[in-house]
C-alpha cells in the first residue's frame, strides 16, 4: 500500500513514524519531509502547498491514501483537489479549513452555534480597533485573522502593547494577507489545554488529551511560538471537563458543520482555556497539533494506518490508549520565533537513538553531506515515555544533554503545570 504524508515538521515525522509501524507495511512517501523523515520514507520534492502538483504525483504513482499534516495545504484546498480526482485523503475540505484559515469565520461560527469562547470584535480599520482597545483596556488579545504559523496571536498586557500589535498587523501587514483583518478578544484566565478529535460527518473519536506550552520561555514568558513542548495525558482535563467539552463544543460544532453543509472528515484540534466557568475555545485548528501530535501518537496503541482507513470509510473504531505518559521538549534555534538561525550542525543524535523509551522527531532539519543541520526555528522534538509524568520528563531532559548545536535553546519546565494537579 502506498501512503503519502504531506508536510515537513515534527508532527509529520511522528505521523510517518506511526504509519510505518502498520501491519499493512506501507510504502511511505513524504512531501517534502526532513532529515529524520527521510530515514523511513521516500522524499517527494513538491511543496506541501502545491496542491495540483501533489495530486498529479498521487495519480501518477498510485498513492492509495494521503494524510495531511499542516494547515496551509488544507486551507489551499488540497482535499477538494484530491477528491475531485477520486483520491483518498484524510483532511477537511477548503470550507471546513476556514475554521483555522480565518479566525473571524471561526468566531462567527462559534457565536452562531453557541460554542463557549471569549467575547470579541473583528476589525479591518486601525483607528476603530485602537479606539476599541483603549475603551476595553488590558490585558487583551490581538489575533491576525489568517494563517501565521502559530505566531499570529498576541497576549497584550498593556493597552500600548495592544496598539503596537494592531499597528504591526493592520498597517505594517507583518503576516501579509493574514493581517487584512484582526480579531480583538477578551483575555481569558485559566489553564490552557488541547483536545483533538477525528471527525467523519456525525462520528467523532477523541484522541488522548494533551497540554502545549506556547510561550518561548520558562514560566510562560516571552512571545507566542508554534509550541515549545507538550505532554500527554493532561490532568487539567478531568472527566467532568471532558464531558462538557464534548457536549458544549464538539457536538455543537458537528451540528453546525452539518447545518452549514460542510462535509468534515479529518482531525480537529480545539485549543482550550479551562476557566472558572468551564472550557472555552481559544482557537480551532483543522489538523493535529504540533508539538501535541508527538506525545499523542506515542500513546496510541492501535495500528494507526488501519485506524485512519477504517474511520475514513465510516466504520466505528475504538482507540487504544497507553497508560504510560509521554512528554516532548522542542529544541529551537537561536532567534526563534522572529529570525531563527539555520545551517548549524547537530551533534549527538546517534547516541540518543540508543536510549530506551526516547524518540527524537525531526522538525527543521536537512542533510548536508554527512551532517544533519538545522533548517528552521523548531529543530528537534526530544520525546520520552514514562510510567509517571516525572519519569517521562526526566528521560527527555537526560537525553537532551547528549544533543547540541550552536544557539540551541529549550524550555526547562515542560510538564511542570501538571504537577499541582497530580499532587507532586
Amino acid at each position: 500500500m502506498k501512503v503519502l504524508v504531506v508536510g515537513n515538521g515534527g508532527r509529520e515525522h511522528a505521523i510517518a513514524w506511526k504509519l510505518s509501524q502498520s501491519e499493512l507495511s506501507p510504502e511511505l512517501y513524504v512531501a517534502r519531509g526532513n532529515a529524520g523523515i527521510w530515514e523511513i520514507a521516500k522524499p517527494v520534492d513538491i511543496s506541501p502547498t502545491d496542491v495540483k502538483a501533489l495530486a498529479d504525483f498521487a495519480e501518477k504513482n498510485g498513492i492509495d491514501f494521503t494524510v495531511v499534516g499542516p494547515e496551509a495545504p488544507l486551507v489551499a484546498g488540497i482535499v477538494d483537489e484530491f477528491e475531485k480526482r477520486g483520491l483518498r485523503i484524510f483532511g477537511p475540505p477548503k470550507k471546513g479549513a476556514l475554521l483555522e484559515g480565518s479566525k473571524a469565520f471561526a468566531k462567527a461560527f462559534m457565536k452562531k452555534y453557541d460554542i463557549p469562547t471569549a467575547e470579541y470584535r473583528v476589525f479591518s480599520d486601525f483607528s476603530e480597533a485602537k479606539e476599541y482597545v483603549e475603551k476595553k483596556g488590558a490585558p487583551i488579545v490581538v489575533k491576525a485573522d489568517g494563517l501565521a504559523a502559530g505566531k499570529g496571536a498576541v497576549v497584550c498586557e498593556t493597552t500600548q502593547k495592544a496598539i503596537e500589535t494592531l499597528d504591526k498587523f493592520l498597517n505594517e501587514r507583518v503576516f501579509g494577507d493574514a493581517c487584512e483583518k484582526v480579531v480583538v478578544e477578551e483575555f481569558l484566565e485559566g489553564e490552557e489545554a488541547s483536545y483533538i478529535v477525528m471527525i467523519n460527518g456525525d462520528k467523532y473519536v477523541p484522541l488522548p488529551t494533551s497540554q502545549d506550552h506556547k510561550r518561548l520561555l520558562d514560566g510562560d514568558r516571552g512571545p507566542n511560538t508554534g509550541g515549545m513542548g507538550a505532554y500527554s495525558p493532561t490532568p487539567v482535563i478531568t472527566p467532568q471537563i471532558e464531558k462538557r467539552i464534548k457536549e458544549e463544543i464538539i457536538e455543537r460544532l458537528i451540528y453546525g458543520l452539518k447545518e452549514e453543509g460542510i462535509p468534515y472528515r479529518g482531525f480537529l484540534y480545539v485549543g482550550l482555556m479551562i476557566t472558572k466557568e468551564g472550557p472555552k475555545v481559544l482557537e480551532f485548528n483543522v489538523r493535529l497539533g504540533d508539538p501535541e501530535a508527538q506525545p499523542i501518537l506515542m500513546r496510541i496503541e492501535n495500528d494507526f494506518l488501519k485506524l485512519l482507513l477504517d474511520f475514513y470509510e465510516g466504520k466505528n473504531v475504538k482507540l487504544k490508549e497507553s497508560e504510560r505518559w509521554a512528554l516532548d521538549v522542542v529544541l529551537a534555534s537561536r532567534g526563534y520565533p522572529q529570525k531563527p538561525e539555520t545551517g548549524k550542525i547537530i551533534h549527538g543524535l546517534d547516541i540518543v537513538k540508543e536510549l530506551k523509551d526516547v524518540i527524537v522527531f525531526h522538525a527543521g532539519t536537512k542533510k548536508e553531506g554527512k551532517f544533519i543541520v538545522s533548517s528552521g526555528g523548531r529543530v528537534l522534538n526530544v520525546c520520552a515515555y514514562g510510567d509517571t509524568l516525572k519519569e517521562a520528563k526526566q528521560k527527555a531532559y537526560d537525553a537532551i544533554r547528549y544533543i547540541c548545536f550552536e544557539g540551541m535553546h529549550y524550555r526547562k519546565d515542560i510538564g511542570d503545570k501538571a504537577f499541582k494537579y497530580l499532587g507532586e
